[in-house]
């Protein structure tokens, strides 16, 4: 796919860049939290999954490799943990380790919408807002939007339907993210998105078996979705004023045969299945990982992404594309282990596939790679936690490893970040916050500030070269954690 966006934009892009003074992190809601100067990529990947703390990767490498291995992403250079408060809240207080307070995390934990809001946006607001800022009025420019600002290609894949709260913050704008219609009518009729990827299918249900009764609900109402089939739903994606249809994939077939060779322009992709690729799927969802037999007509969250990545990376400026796994989540609220670790393997997969693509068509000089969580769900622990907070237990590979739920939904605990690419240098400045467990943090408002950064046009080499080089300094990596 080639984009030719309008020069002055991309001009206009470039002296700001030069222009931009470095300044302190400042947390202020309605602007973005101020990131170190000088770091953009050519490529920008943000891989989400969705409500997994320190202990769901753990569960996930304990089931996986036992004591014999470990993810890919757990040995990227650049190791850090996150604070995810919302806006007009007390924040994040680290003394809770100290004090035993084993109920502290679940006060004020932050929400999918707010904080996909404060990473896609780089501002901290309101629980359940998608794209607003607090004052219930302004909208905040987002990734996606800056990144077309500066003529790269855009993308955003998620496991889960696709006007849920983590995709639609990198997109939209809603004071509330039920307001699914509109949310799904901006991502599909007025975005200048170059691909997207999420469930929702309306002729589906859960197990992927075609319904005789269709539910538009989530993918923007009846019109849309006929408009999405007829190849006449769409906006301007490119900046020349003409609208950019669709090309709507839905078979395992289809979304397959986007990973390699040409591609249409722009892509959207819906599986054939209800809201989640295989979390949603009838049978016991208390057993051992992998005992329900799989959904076998819809693709991986691994198809999805190295789908994306061919569709995008034709765009001679660059792309990004963040991918969620968003089922993570749903599993950990209903306290399911063996769901949780099947999509925590499956979010681990489809990295190593970025991982791979990165290595055989970029290079980590141009490509920045940032792996983490919104929130943590489901206060997750090892057995007999509470005062004190003890490990998960290895039982082993291909055993579900020890745990115990401690909540049935989001904690204000700290989550894990890994990051690999020249980019990434900018982390050290900002994790300038230290927990006894986690070791250095950052707050995830100013990880979307430097999101925001990292995608604007390329910087003059006189800009490059006068900002020095911050080498990030790993945090500790406890056993376990939240």
């Amino acid at each position: 796919m080639s984009h030719h966006r309008s020069v002055w934009a991309v001009s206009v892009a470039l002296l700001l860049t030069i222009a931009f003074v470095p300044v302190l992190p400042v947390l202020v809601a309605g602007a973005p939290a101020a990131p170190p100067n000088g770091h953009t990529a050519h490529n920008v990947i943000l891989m989400i999954a969705d409500g997994a703390g320190f202990n769901h990767v753990e569960a996930s490498r304990m089931y996986q490799f036992g004591n014999a291995g470990a993810q890919v992403y757990t040995q990227f250079p650049h190791q850090y943990a996150v604070s995810t408060y919302p806006y007009d809240t007390a924040g994040y207080d680290a003394g809770y380790w100290s004090r035993l307070d084993f109920g502290y995390p679940k006060l004020n934990p932050t929400d999918s919408a707010a904080a996909g809001t404060a990473l896609a946006t780089g501002v901290k607001t309101r629980i359940g807002m998608i794209g607003m800022a607090p004052d219930w009025v302004s909208e905040l420019e987002n990734t996606v939007e800056r990144a077309e600002l500066n003529g790269k290609a855009t993308g955003v894949v998620t496991s889960v339907y696709l006007a849920d709260a983590t995709p639609a913050a990198f997109v939209a704008h809603s004071t509330s993210r039920k307001n699914y219609d509109s949310i799904a009518q901006q991502m599909l009729l007025s975005s200048a998105l170059d691909l997207l990827m999420g469930g929702g299918h309306p002729w589906f249900d859960r197990d992927g078996v075609a319904l005789a009764t269709p539910n538009y609900d989530l993918v923007g109402g009846a019109s849309t979705w006929q408009a999405l089939e007829a190849g006449s739903a769409g906006a301007d994606a490119d900046g020349d004023g003409v609208a950019d249809p669709w090309t709507l994939v839905q078979t395992l077939a289809q979304f397959r045969a986007l990973t390699t060779g040409d591609t249409p322009a722009r892509v959207c992709g819906i599986p054939q299945v209800a809201r989640t690729l295989q979390h949603d799927r009838p049978g016991d969802a208390n057993a051992i990982p992998f005992a329900v037999p799989f959904i076998q007509s819809t693709p991986t969250l691994q198809e999805m992404a190295l789908g994306a990545l061919n569709v995008l990376d034709e765009d001679p400026d660059g792309f990004f594309l963040m991918i969620e796994g968003g089922a993570v989540d749903w599993a950990s609220h209903d306290n399911h282990a063996g769901r949780m670790i099947e999509e925590m393997i499956d979010f681990d997969l489809t990295v190593a596939a970025v991982v791979a693509w990165v290595e055989a068509h970029s290079n980590w000089h141009e490509t920045l790679l940032v792996v983490t969580a919104d929130h943590e769900t489901g206060y997750l622990w090892g057995p007999g936690s509470d005062p004190d907070w003890l490990p998960l237990e290895d039982r082993g590979a291909a055993q579900v490893p020890g745990l115990t739920w401690n909540h049935w939904d989001h904690t204000n605990s700290l989550v894990p970040l890994f990051a690999r690419g020249d980019a990434g240098d900018a982390l050290g400045a900002l994790a300038d916050e230290y927990d006894p467990r986690r070791g250095f943090y950052l707050d995830n408002a100013e990880l979307g500030a430097l999101l925001l950064q990292c995608v604007e046009a390329p910087p003059a080499p006189v800009c490059t070269l006068s900002v020095p080089l911050v080498i990030s300094q790993a945090a500790p990596m406890p056993p376990s954690g939240d």
